[in-house]
């Protein structure tokens, strides 16, 4: 394994209104995107040829976490937008952790299934919404 990977362990996720405090088992990557437009002409030979759209999709994210049937162990499907913090685990080197901050709510929740010997765990999908970031801060 090469010396500067790591794993996520000790990364964190908040919410900057909603409390919504629970024990995340995984914080899933997020994509950003930005669409290609065609600009390809009767004189084109060879390969289409693209320009870059303006904007960019700021994605969308899903989390999974241990539900212990408290009213906050799941994400409030009609909430308003919040800040977000994605914050990475320190590398080796570092003070300071990588973040992923921006704006955004939760567009689903699964409720968990039920079984005997069986950890209950839900999930939830969040998007940004483009207004604030998400903006990447590189660790220090």
């Amino acid at each position: 394994m090469p010396n500067n990977a790591d794993t996520g362990n000790t990364g964190t996720l908040t919410f900057g209104t909603s409390g919504l405090t629970v024990n995340y088992k995984q914080v899933g990557e997020h994509e950003e995107t930005r669409e290609k437009l065609e600009c390809s002409h009767l004189g084109t030979t060879g390969y289409k040829e693209y320009v870059p759209s303006d904007l960019v999709e700021p994605g969308e994210f899903e989390v999974e976490f241990y539900f212990d049937g408290a009213l906050n162990s799941l994400p409030a499907i009609t909430g308003a937008a919040e800040t977000i913090t994605k914050s990475f685990p320190l590398a080796a080197s570092q003070s300071v952790r990588a973040t992923v901050v921006g704006t955004g709510f939760f567009i689903g929740r699964v409720f968990p299934a039920m079984a005997n010997g069986t950890l209950m765990m839900a999930k939830g999908k969040v998007a940004f919404d483009g207004f604030t970031g998400p903006t990447y801060t590189v660790g220090s």
